[in-house]
């Protein structure tokens, strides 16, 4: 029930638990205020949001004032005018008077009330704050001498993004806000999330990427899609001159709130770099990145003689790029028209399949393009190139979940919604680094925990979430199986199951109880190495919790026993009936910004879009005709089996949109030796990667900033992003290229069918007329008349006045009943021995994305790291003499690298942790080919290596 109180004699109605400036401000009444932000808790520290309430003795903070049903309060009188003067005096008795030159001229709090109470000047004189401005990196800048003291900047810190990297210090006119101790923020634990200067009412903190390049005032603010991973964050971009000059926080994202990591803050360099295929128009760029270099090629591979994508000092220098498509001439990649290149393709595809059948024919679609775009490529695929041989980087993450869920459940993916994390009463994220993988997922697990969630963390590696959680279960890699079938034998030995729900709503539980029957605690320690008290704990704590979540990743997909962790899982929350409620349920963190949408819309070898298999007659017959033209019935290729084709000269051209696989794949030498043996290989990508600079013709593509279109979230949520600036000389929309090259390659094989497309929302339109669980997604509810533009929409969303999907499997699974399985423990495919002693695992980490062709490319993320390493136990660096920093040789079967040794206790003993950003010391050198037999999705968490001192 609302709550009914006054405020000047206005009525007013609140929802329980809103403060009395909370309410104000729905009902359109203003109260000034300056530390009060809507997405923190508050402060209550400028004291200009003071009220008088009838009955009380003196005024009081209404951002910290609860309301209460019959309160009579005023909020505006001459005696509250005068102490708001008073306070705002004060306040500006330590403040500079640079309004003209401040980033925030214009969009200033302070600058506002100023105006408004017709301060010109202080009339306190004396000492003022004389703190040098902290400029020891080249992304936040804080001018000591601008700040309020409001708090903002440590309560978003601390209870926001809870990573406690500064606070205030000292005491009365002394007080400043550091880091511990002092240090400057890149040697603290800051990791420049950017939320402190997101939240700044004034010109304190500064975004330096951006100074004196235009204020934002001075910018048009145009709302997209983070282009990183899976959270769907929503960032503005602030634009001048068609140049990105900042990116920030969105406060109405639906899936963020306004918070962002550096990737999202400090990331966007790469839109308009150097190195872009085309004619980057730059002026200036921050002189603090001009000497750091990026994007280094593979230094154990030969590459062709291509042009360089290493930066150096010339980087702050204009200067004209590749403005066109590139042809192989001569074993040279030189410039060509684009009418040229796209005769070229559409004349050596035709050429390909009329010679050699459609089965020679393959292509990768992205999952860091748009969900039209991939679409389109699925299309272009199965109608032009006749064969069902799509796929794209869902192979190598998530493929498992795709395969586990569908068999479990009915479908893949998230259970829940973002929102909901904050209202568990248990979290176990198991095979997930959240914090750096999914950094806002993790700040919400984080603040979930503040408020008194337990969490479970099973992780090999002491991940940042190790520190909050309430137990660790640290297993060998490998080993998880056997853990969950350890939990799950406990929670039946104490009868902690929920009896009522696997009754009503799953099948096959008495299978599954015989077979965890074998999983003793005691058992489950010898394969797992978590002790039988934590094993215990954790059961406990899980199945008696009354709304539990868990959260996976490709710690738990990435192994040859994939499909079976993630039906384990499924196994585990049926089990405890955790699962088709809000705040309880199964939730895979997909790992890139549209990797679910890429599958939803069918860029997999077995489904068309809306996961409706293309070996059903009935589905077959229905895009047939919707689509025009006969369609195969024969179930595709996978990425690997796409490569191991092209070795063995069965796949003879290749269509690669977005992709990386020189980076991406697993033993990148044995893709190397496929793509070699490819007649004909066409890249699209905004740069020369590694991949592209092995393609027979190579087509410029527009980045995300520069085109319109859909993208769905990990939480399922569909969200329209609008292009920003302008696309860059010679580039196009990803969706225009396929739309130009299946229009005359459609012409070129006479199949009559369409592609030739005008707009992004044409293709919107199509993919929900066939696609069930988007029905409802169309362009108009998205980016239209219809509003859905702040919130998106979750699927599924079955029609046009649907609402969309918070959480699934409500009354029922997407399959009717839920499914368990039997699931028993088989090892990695390939351990440690006498040659080969260490496992090697592999992941991201927080400042840096997938191959880094974005984020080495970018100033933040290189600042942050901007070199490859391997993480080694203490221990295990001290038996072989290794000091932190030395550079060492990690071998396995398949390769060798080079790169940077970090001694660290984060990896046990007889682990080594490499990320897999970086080309000059390529983590898939080493990794291995055994895959999963199911999803078909590699072994890159557990291979056998030796390290040695160089």
């Amino acid at each position: 029930m609302p709550i009914k109180f006054t405020i000047d004699g206005k009525e007013v109605r609140a929802k329980p638990g809103q403060t009395v400036l909370q309410a104000a401000l729905d009902n359109g009444i203003d109260i000034p205020h300056l530390c009060y932000y809507p997405a923190l808790p508050p402060f209550a520290g400028c004291r200009l949001c003071i009220v008088d309430v009838k009955g009380g003795k003196a005024p009081m903070a209404s951002c910290a004032l609860s309301v209460k049903d019959g309160m009579e309060v005023t909020a505006h009188s001459e005696r509250l005018h005068q102490f708001r003067k008073t306070a705002l005096d004060l306040i500006i008795s330590d403040h500079p008077a640079n309004c003209m030159t401040c980033e925030k001229n214009g969009l200033c709090d302070l600058q506002k009330y100023i105006y408004e109470f017709g301060l010109e000047k202080t009339s306190y004189e004396g000492e003022r704050t004389s703190y040098p401005n902290e400029t020891g990196n080249p992304l936040i800048e804080m001018s000591y001498q601008t700040c309020i003291m409001c708090g903002r900047c440590v309560i978003a810190c601390n209870d926001a993004v809870v990573n406690e990297a500064i606070d205030f210090t000292r005491r009365g006119f002394a007080t400043k806000i550091t880091t511990p101790l002092d240090i400057s923020r890149k040697d603290s634990d800051c990791v420049f999330c950017g939320a402190c200067v997101d939240v700044c009412p004034v010109g304190a903190l500064i975004d330096r990427t951006g100074r004196f390049s235009g204020r934002i005032m001075d910018c048009e603010q145009i709302p997209v899609v983070c282009p990183y991973c899976g959270c769907g964050c929503s960032i503005i971009l602030d634009v001048k001159d068609n140049q990105i000059i900042r990116s920030r926080g969105n406060p109405n994202g639906p899936a963020n709130h306004g918070w962002l990591c550096i990737k999202g803050h400090f990331g966007m360099d790469f839109v308009r770099h150097p190195d872009r295929l085309g004619k980057p128009q730059i002026t200036q760029i921050n002189t603090d990145f001009a000497k750091l270099k990026t994007c280094r090629p593979i230094s154990n591979i030969q590459l062709p003689e291509y042009p360089s994508n290493a930066l150096d000092e010339s980087i702050t220098q204009s200067r004209e790029k590749l403005a066109r498509p590139l042809i192989r001439k001569g074993g040279k990649l030189t410039e060509a028209t684009w009418e040229e290149a796209i005769d070229l393709v559409v004349k050596k595809f035709a050429e390909i399949k009329n010679k050699y059948g459609s089965e020679a024919l393959a292509v990768l679609a992205s999952a860091k393009c748009s969900n039209e775009e991939n679409y389109l490529m699925q299309k272009f695929c199965r109608v032009l190139f006749g064969n069902n041989n799509v796929d794209h980087c869902a192979r190598l993450c998530h493929a498992s979940t795709v395969a586990g869920l569908a068999k479990s459940f009915g479908s893949a993916a998230m259970t829940n919604s973002i929102d909901e994390i904050e209202g568990a009463d248990v979290i176990l994220v198991i095979g997930s680094n959240t914090t750096e993988a999914h950094p806002i997922i993790g700040y919400a697990i984080k603040r979930a925990v503040n408020k008194g969630a337990k969490l479970i963390v099973c992780d090999p590696r002491r991940i940042e979430l190790v520190d909050f959680s309430d137990v660790w279960l640290q297993q060998r890699c490998g080993s998880d199986v056997a853990l969950i079938n350890g939990l799950m034998f406990v929670i039946l030995e104490e009868g902690l199951e929920n009896k009522e729900f696997i009754n009503n709503r799953t099948e096959g539980f008495e299978e599954v109880k015989q077979v965890v029957a074998k999983y003793t605690p005691a058992k489950a320690e010898e394969i797992t190495g978590v002790s039988v008290g934590n094993i215990r704990k954790a059961a406990r704590l899980y199945a008696t919790a009354k709304n539990a979540m868990v959260f996976y990743s490709m710690g738990i997909t990435q192994h040859t026993t994939g499909t079976d962790n993630t039906m384990s899982l499924a196994n585990l929350v049926m089990l405890c009936g955790h699962v088709g409620k809000p705040s309880s349920g199964l939730n895979p963190l997909r790992g890139q910004s549209n990797v679910q949408g890429a599958c939803d819309v069918g860029c997999l070898p077995n489904v068309y879009p809306g996961y409706q298999a293309v070996n059903v007659p009935e589905i077959k017959e229905k895009f047939q005709k919707l689509w025009g033209v006969g369609l195969s019935d024969k179930i595709g290729l996978t990425v690997t089996e796409i490569i191991d084709s092209a070795t063995d000269g069965k796949i003879k051209g290749l269509y690669i949109m977005g992709e990386n696989p020189m980076l991406s794949d697993p033993n990148i030498s044995h893709v190397d030796e496929g793509l070699k043996k490819l007649d004909f290989l066409v890249v699209q990508d905004m740069f020369l990667t590694e991949t592209a600079q092995r393609a027979s013709v190579v087509l410029p593509a527009c980045s995300f900033a520069e085109k319109d279109g859909s993208y769905t979230n990990t939480e399922r949520r569909v969200q329209w992003s609008n292009p920003a600036i302008k696309p860059l000389d010679g580039s196009r929309a990803d969706w225009k290229i396929l739309s130009e090259i299946g229009t005359k390659l459609a012409k070129e094989l006479g199949i009559n069918t369409t592609f030739d497309y005008k707009s992004v929302s044409e293709l919107t339109d199509e993919i929900a007329s066939l696609t069930p669980q988007y029905g409802g997604i169309i362009h108009n509810r998205l980016n239209g008349e219809l509003g859905n533009r702040q919130t998106g929409l979750q699927w599924p969303c079955l029609t046009q006045d649907h609402p969309g999907t918070k959480f699934l499997h409500k009354d029922k699974f997407t399959r009717g009943l839920g499914k368990f399985h039997p699931i028993e423990y088989k090892p990695p495919a390939e351990e440690p021995d006498t040659d080969y002693l260490f496992i090697l695992t592999t992941g991201r980490n927080l400042y840096h994305y997938h191959t880094g062709s974005m984020t080495r490319r970018s100033i933040g993320p290189v600042f942050a790291v901007p070199d490859a390493y391997v993480e080694i136990n203490p221990d295990d660096a001290e038996e072989l003499s290794i000091s932190d920093g030395d550079k060492i040789n990690v071998t396995s079967r398949r390769g060798s690298i080079n790169i940077k040794a970090s001694i660290t206790g984060r990896v046990p003993k007889g682990t080594i942790f490499i990320p897999f950003h970086f080309a000059e010391s390529a983590a898939n050198m080493l990794t291995n080919t055994a895959i999963d037999q199911i999803a078909k999705i590699p072994e890159f968490k557990v291979c056998a290596v030796r390290i040695e001192r160089i």
